[in-house]
């Protein structure tokens, strides 16, 4: 008979270990998926892991890696804060859409309009279109007790609602022969968000995820303010008698994973997107979850996490094209890791035990 019995302490060697169990045992049970499908598995998994970066034509695919990895990582930076205090924003997908549009409202209200101060004041409405929608779940919270995984996660519909709305109505572009979607940013020089170095994916999208990783990093190591979330986390009871007003860090929490995941969604739309259309969310504010909990919300880890999960979506799509797999099944092995990865999280907390349970 197996038991668990709680550790005095959470085990340091299974925290960090967990991450690499967890990506090891999706690599096991996503061969079997694949081989299930009548694929070679070990075919599926060097296309997935290792042409991306080794492969014939790796010299593209990295490039592409940091397109992906920004937003994932932007978006997860923010997350990680509000779940290291036991704020739990799940609909980071519908602020990400939010920002992308309050963004491209700014850029296609001013258009033909050349001007260097376009782009800033695209990124502040992104920042700001995020904001304010992360703060509906933070009021709703703090005025009535709500849900804000329920609230946060509803709004995702609700903004994937607005997203059709302006695809088809207001931004759609005028000369674009009845086809919805709005005028394409990459064809607005004062709009557009483009390689910062050519061929390496680096645009100031990327450039704001690393500046979110060394800001979250400051914040919950080396500030005041981030010892006030980790002990909300840990100790609600003992953060209150420590002056931490719960009002005013789930509106903070709430409002910063808002805005990164805005400032996301309007990097997206401005550079490799480039417009608004119906199907623009790509599903990076739920997979941003997996980044932060894969980067054990830490802000290194998270940059970690999400260069590798950058490397599943490439990796993924590439074994569409070369094997034949179903997006169903990648998308499926991308879930697994979340899978895995809390089931070997128990072990943190948790040792095995074989035999009879103790009195």
């Amino acid at each position: 008979m197996i038991t668990l019995v709680k550790r005095p302490t959470p085990s340091q060697f299974w925290a960090y270990a967990t991450p690499v169990l967890a990506v090891l045992a999706t690599m096991v049970a996503g061969g079997i998926l694949f081989a299930a499908l009548g694929k070679d598995p070990i075919a599926a998994i060097k296309v997935i892991f290792y042409d991306p970066l080794f492969g014939p034509n790796a010299a593209y695919f990295r490039g592409q890696l940091l397109v992906k990895a920004g937003p994932l990582i932007l978006i997860a930076a923010g997350l990680a804060v509000g779940f290291r205090a036991g704020i739990w924003n799940i609909g980071a997908e519908g602020q990400y859409i939010m920002g992308a549009l309050a963004g491209a409202s700014v850029a296609l209200a001013a258009y033909p309009a050349e001007s260097h101060w376009l782009f800033p004041a695209m990124v502040v409405a992104g920042a700001l279109g995020g904001w304010l929608w992360g703060m509906i779940p933070a009021l709703l919270k703090t005025a009535f007790g709500t849900s804000e995984i329920l609230v946060s996660l509803m709004l995702v519909y609700v903004a994937q609602n607005f997203l059709a709305y302006a695809a088809f109505g207001p931004l759609k572009n005028p000369e674009g022969y009845g086809f919805p979607g709005s005028r394409n940013l990459q064809q607005y020089p004062s709009a557009h968000n483009p390689e910062l170095i050519a061929g390496t994916g680096m645009h100031w999208g990327v450039v704001a995820a690393l500046m979110a990783v060394i800001a979250t990093y400051i914040l919950m190591q080396r500030h005041i303010a981030g010892y006030r979330i980790r002990v909300a986390g840990e100790a609600p009871r003992a953060a209150r008698f420590a002056g931490v007003v719960p009002a005013k860090l789930v509106m903070f929490c709430l409002g910063l994973s808002g805005a990164f995941a805005g400032l996301a969604g309007l990097f997206e739309v401005a550079g490799p997107n480039g417009q608004i259309t119906d199907s623009f969310n790509a599903g990076y504010g739920f997979t941003a979850i997996i980044v932060a909990f894969l980067g054990r919300l830490n802000a290194i880890g998270i940059l970690l996490a999400g260069l590798l999960m950058a490397l599943t979506y490439i990796g993924g799509d590439m074994a569409q094209l070369m094997l034949g797999l179903p997006t169903a099944a990648i998308q499926v092995f991308q879930g697994m890791l979340l899978f895995f990865l809390l089931g070997f999280d128990l072990l943190t907390q948790y040792r095995l035990r074989l035999g009879r349970a103790r009195a």
